[in-house]
């Protein structure tokens, strides 16, 4: 279900990517929006789902795993009024120092451009503050096993920002679109917390926006809230650095690192995110002595592991050899042209390098959550950043001269970059969990399986793509990864990936000849 709510709203995400492209290409209005929603996104990523998630829903599962229902409500209440507060004050703030923000985050724009992103950050930060709700709300639906409404409320988002382009696209320049765009993410914003309340009030009818610090649960998410909250800083301190860098690269780097952000964090949001979602709360309420505790995680981990593997491998080998025609289908038309999808496809197989690592990390990390440990991914999220910088600056900066390419390919370089340090970190989660409660590890000869069954099914998704490269980006686009991933499914069952035959087999028993 968290899989099937992500993919709705991830099918819209990329529907408005579709029409901000085609309104916008890779302009300067393109830059200045996508480094604009980055300044007050920072303010979602740090206070909401993130830090909620390793914070807030092992304590609110906990309690409601033991059937403390009225307990559990009061203390999802006190969270929601502290966090209600915070986000209010750090709205303020964001709205205020919106010049000084814009001068750390994008150096590079001057001029109308940097005017422009100031304004632009000034209208998001007020609907930055409505997700961090929209999270608040998820985290309550989570614990509550409703998976798939708190995930599709960002369609709301996604449809208030298609209409605005669409509905005044055709009438305004490209700067006014950019600033109309802004407030119907603001209207959006206000949609997804509205989607999601009544079915918050249904699941918790004893909650009620009330200070109530001093409870021990309140105050076991306040200690777990901030080792989270810092952890969740210093990832975007990381962002923050890829962004500085990319505003000095020529005009169209940090459009375009949005397009391929929207299309690379698809398998790392339905796979990575969906997985480590579900199985955070069960974790959470396992119950027994060390070692059962222990026991239940890895077998936990271990299944979710394979499953992650086993949908990441293939989307991994797609972005690093069909990137172009998943590009082209979701972003070629006005103007965003060949050449630009051909731009967005560089970055893409540069993110293909930490696919893996960001998607496993992801359970790895929930696995420390469920054990109210949240320092330890914090220790490993500083190690990365600093990975992430000191790789990124010379992937970008500098290793463009050194190979005799255009400077715009250090945007390649740094999702290459940052890919490498995804791996330093998941190395380093993976070794700190073992040593707690067992070795936990994907096998080898699995992933060699997987990788053999991708590799091959991209050679024969090329064979079709030379036959119909003439064709429009759409039809080519169905063509080539409709056989791309039959071909992946029947390698890897011919290969005795049991994943694949479990999924075959579930097809063919519910297909449309089956009476079940």
């Amino acid at each position: 279900m968290v899989a099937a709510g992500i993919l709705l709203s991830r099918v819209l995400g990329l529907v408005r990517q579709r029409a901000f492209a085609h309104y916008l290409g890779n302009s300067d209005a393109a830059d200045a929006f996508t480094a604009a929603f980055r300044i007050p996104n920072v303010l979602q990523n740090l206070f909401g789902e993130g830090a909620l998630s390793a914070s807030f829903i092992p304590v609110y599962a906990g309690l409601l795993g033991r059937d403390e229902q009225e307990h559990a409500d009061r203390t999802a209440g006190a969270i929601g009024a502290l966090l209600g507060v915070a986000v209010a004050a750090m709205v303020v703030v964001g709205v205020l120092a919106a010049p000084v923000l814009v001068t750390l985050i994008a150096p590079g724009f001057d001029g109308a451009k940097r005017d422009l992103t100031i304004q632009l950050v000034r209208i998001l930060f007020p609907g930055a503050g409505l997700l961090v709700m929209s999270a608040w709300c998820l985290g309550v639906l989570n614990s509550h096993r409703r998976f798939f409404l708190s995930y599709a409320a960002p369609v709301a988002w996604n449809l208030a920002i298609i209409g605005t382009l669409l509905a005044l696209g055709g009438r305004l320049g490209q700067f006014p679109l950019a600033v109309a765009a802004a407030w119907a993410s603001v209207a959006g914003s206000l949609l997804q917390v509205l989607v999601q309340w009544p079915t918050v009030r249904r699941v918790a009818p004893a909650l009620r926006l009330r200070f109530q610090e001093r409870t021990a649960p309140v105050r076991t998410v306040l200690r777990n809230f901030t080792p989270a909250l810092v952890s969740r800083g210093v990832l975007q301190v990381s962002a923050f650095v890829d962004e500085l860098i990319a505003t000095l690269l020529p005009t169209g780097a940090v459009a375009a690192i949005g397009y391929a952000q929207s299309i690379y964090t698809l398998p790392v949001s339905l796979f990575g995110m969906s997985v480590s979602a579900a199985e955070l709360p069960a974790m959470a309420q396992a119950r027994g002595s060390v070692d059962e505790i222990a026991a239940h995680l890895r077998a936990r981990l271990g299944s979710g592991l394979r499953k992650i593997a086993f949908f990441v491998v293939p989307s991994a080998m797609v972005l690093l050899a069909l990137g172009h025609v998943v590009a082209g289908a979701l972003y070629q038309t006005g103007q965003f042209r060949r050449e630009d999808t051909l731009y967005v496809w560089g970055i893409l197989a540069g993110s293909a390098v930490g696919l893996l690592a960001s998607t496993m990390g992801r359970l790895y990390a929930s696995a420390f959550y469920a054990l109210r440990d949240t320092r330890t991914p914090l220790r490993f999220a500083i190690v990365r950043v600093a990975a992430t910088a000191a790789l990124g600056l010379f992937a970008a900066l500098r290793l463009p001269d050194l190979l005799l390419v255009d400077s715009r390919w250090g945007a390649a370089g740094l999702t290459a970059s940052a890919g490498l340090a995804g791996w330093i970190e998941f190395t380093l989660l993976r070794r700190s969990l073992a040593a707690r409660i067992g070795a936990i590890s994907v096998p080898r000869e699995f992933l060699g399986r997987l990788w053999m069954a991708a590799g091959a099914a991209a050679g024969i998704a090329w064979g079709v793509l030379m036959l119909v490269d003439a064709w429009p980006p759409i039809p080519v686009a169905v063509l080539v990864l409709g056989a791309y991933g039959i071909a992946y499914f029947g390698l890897a069952r011919a290969m005795g990936v049991s994943e694949a035959r479990e999924l075959s087999g579930r097809f063919l028993q519910n297909g449309p000849g089956s009476r079940d």
